[in-house]
């Protein structure tokens, strides 16, 4: 069973509100270039990608998290 500390809530948060970040900027870029609805789940993943990859310039490397290593909760395994 998950623990429910305090890191692992701001992990789950940030994966969630990444997720919908993402989600809503593709929705957005496709309704603002008047494109076919079906590239937004292709262009979510696209998204998730660019955001793994700043993520390697402001969060713990090779984790895909935006959180510094104090808060990831995989800098402490």
């Amino acid at each position: 069973m998950p623990t429910t500390s305090k890191p692992f809530l701001l992990d789950i948060t940030e994966r969630a509100g990444a997720t919908a970040a993402e989600a809503g900027l593709a929705y957005a870029i496709v309704e603002l270039s008047d494109r076919p609805g079906w590239w937004v789940p292709v262009l979510i993943p696209a998204l998730a990608v660019l955001k793994g990859w700043a993520a390697g310039f402001v969060g713990r490397p090779k984790t895909g998290s935006l959180l510094p290593a104090r808060h990831d909760p995989a800098s402490r395994r």
